[in-house]
C-alpha cells in the first residue's frame, strides 16, 4: 500500500500540480476541462489555492524535497499578497486570473482552509509570518464568524451575514453546516499542533461537543448535514464521504489536544467507530463508495474526493483496532485499487476524474481542475498512508 501511495504521489500527482504554477500572475491556474484544456485566464479560488498551499507544504514534509517547499512558498505568496483583504481581515472567496479580487465573500469554510495551509507552511518552512497570519485568521473566525452556540456560514466582505448558497445544496438554504464545522475543527486541529493557542483547544472541545451532541444520528448512525440556525436537520440526506472523512479528522483532534485523562476519547471513540461501522458494513461495495443518499435514493457516482476519504478512514479504523481488525485494511486495500485503476485518469497531462460511474467509467465532460478539484484529498491520502503505514 505504501508503495503504491507514494509512487502515485510522486510521479503523478506532485508533477501535475507543479505544472499549473503561473509564473505569470502567481498562485496556480484555476481550471482545466474535462478534455484537458487549461483556460489561464480562469478565475483561481481562495480554496483552491489554500488547498494547494497545504498540499505543497505537507509534500515537502514528507518527501524532504525542496522543490516543493519552493511551490509551497509560491502558493503562500500569493495568498499573502492577494487573497487576504487588507483593509477588513480575512480571506476573499475567489481572485481573478492576474490576482484582483473576483469574488469577495467571506465564507467560515475559506477561513479555515487559509488556517489549515497557514499553519502547515509553518510547520514546514518556520516561517513566522505564516504563523501569524493563521493567528489572525483564527481571531477573525472567533470574533467574527460565530454566536453563542456555534459558527456561521458565510458573510460579504465586510462580515456581514448573507445567504449560505456556497455551502448549501440539494435544494436547501442552511444556517449552518457540518460540513463548515467538521473542516474549522480540521482547521484549529492544525493551528493548535504548531501553536499551542489555548482558546483554539477550547474551541476544538466545543466542537467535539456539537458533534456528539448535535451533529450525530445516533439512531441513524450518521451524521446530519444541514441544519437551520438551532441545529434542527433541514434535509434527509446521508453523506457518505463526510461521514468516513470525519472518523478520521475527529479521532485526529482528540490526539491532537492533549486528551490526558481520556475524557474525550471515551466521548467520541464509540461515535466515530459507529460511523466507520456503518459506512464499511450497510454503504461500502467492496471496492468504492457512492456519493450519498438523499430521502431513500442513493447517487450512485464514484465521487474522486469520496474515495480518497474511504480509504484513510478505513486505515484510522484499522489502526484504532490497534491493527488488528483485519476487513477495514481489506476494504481500504480494495478502495485503493479501485482509485489507481479507475479514478485515476491515465491520459497524459491529468490527474483524477472528478467522478466516475458505479463500474468504473468515467462520467465525461467534468473538469479534472476547478475551484473545488485539488490535490487536498487525493494528496493528503497519499501522506496519511505513508505516515500510518510506515510507523
Amino acid at each position: 500500500m505504501v508503495t503504491k501511495v507514494k509512487n502515485h504521489l510522486t510521479n503523478d500527482i506532485i508533477p501535475f500540480w507543479k505544472a499549473l504554477r503561473d509564473d505569470t500572475n502567481g498562485g496556480y491556474y484555476g481550471f482545466l476541462s474535462y478534455d484537458l484544456k487549461l483556460n489561464k485566464e480562469a478565475e483561481k479560488g481562495c480554496i483552491l489555492n489554500s488547498r494547494i498551499l497545504w498540499f505543497f507544504s505537507n509534500a515537502y514534509m514528507t518527501l524532504k524535497d525542496e522543490s516543493l517547499l519552493d511551490e509551497a512558498t509560491h502558493a503562500y505568496e500569493f495568498m499573502k499578497d492577494h487573497c487576504i483583504d487588507k483593509e477588513n481581515g480575512g480571506i476573499f472567496w475567489s481572485m481573478n486570473y492576474d490576482g484582483t479580487v473576483l469574488d469577495s465573500t467571506k465564507h467560515t469554510y475559506n477561513q479555515a482552509f487559509a488556517i489549515y495551509a497557514l499553519s502547515a507552511y509553518y510547520e514546514a518552512s518556520g516561517d513566522e509570518g505564516a504563523l501569524s497570519l493563521a493567528k489572525s485568521l483564527y481571531e477573525i473566525i472567533e470574533t467574527k464568524c460565530k454566536d453563542s452556540i456555534g459558527y456561521l456560514e458565510a458573510a460579504n466582505a465586510k462580515f456581514e451575514k448573507i445567504d449560505n448558497d456556497k455551502l448549501s445544496e440539494n435544494g436547501v438554504m442552511a444556517d449552518r453546516t457540518m460540513n463548515t464545522m467538521l473542516h474549522v475543527l480540521e482547521a484549529y486541529t492544525e493551528f493548535y499542533k504548531v501553536s499551542k493557542e489555548s482558546g483554539a483547544k477550547k474551541a476544538i472541545e466545543e466542537m467535539l461537543t456539537l458533534f456528539a451532541d448535535k451533529i450525530y444520528n445516533p439512531e441513524l448512525h450518521r451524521q446530519e448535514v444541514f441544519f437551520d440556525n438551532s441545529y434542527k436537520s433541514i434535509l434527509d440526506l446521508h453523506s457518505y464521504g463526510h461521514d468516513i472523512e470525519t472518523t478520521w479528522l475527529v479521532d485526529k483532534a482528540v490526539e491532537v489536544i492533549d486528551d490526558a485523562d481520556h475524557t474525550w476519547e471515551k466521548k467520541i471513540t464509540p461515535i466515530t467507530k459507529d460511523l466507520a461501522n456503518n459506512i464499511l458494513t450497510k454503504v461500502f461495495d467492496g471496492h468504492s463508495l457512492p456519493n450519498e443518499c438523499e430521502k431513500g435514493v442513493v447517487d450512485e457516482k464514484r465521487v474522486w474526493w469520496v474515495q480518497a476519504e474511504t480509504v484513510v478512514g478505513f486505515v484510522n479504523a484499522y489502526n484504532k483496532s490497534g491493527n488488528t481488525d483485519e476487513k477495514y485494511l481489506d476494504a481500504a486495500n480494495s478502495c485503493l485499487d479501485f482509485i489507481l485503476e479507475h479514478v485515476v485518469d491515465k491520459r497524459s497531462g491529468s490527474e483524477w476524474f472528478w467522478a466516475v460511474n458505479k463500474d468504473g467509467s468515467p462520467m465525461e465532460g467534468l473538469p479534472i481542475v476547478e475551484p473545488w478539484k485539488c490535490p487536498y484529498h487525493n494528496g493528503r491520502m497519499c501522506f496519511e498512508i505513508i505516515k500510518r503505514m510506515e510507523r
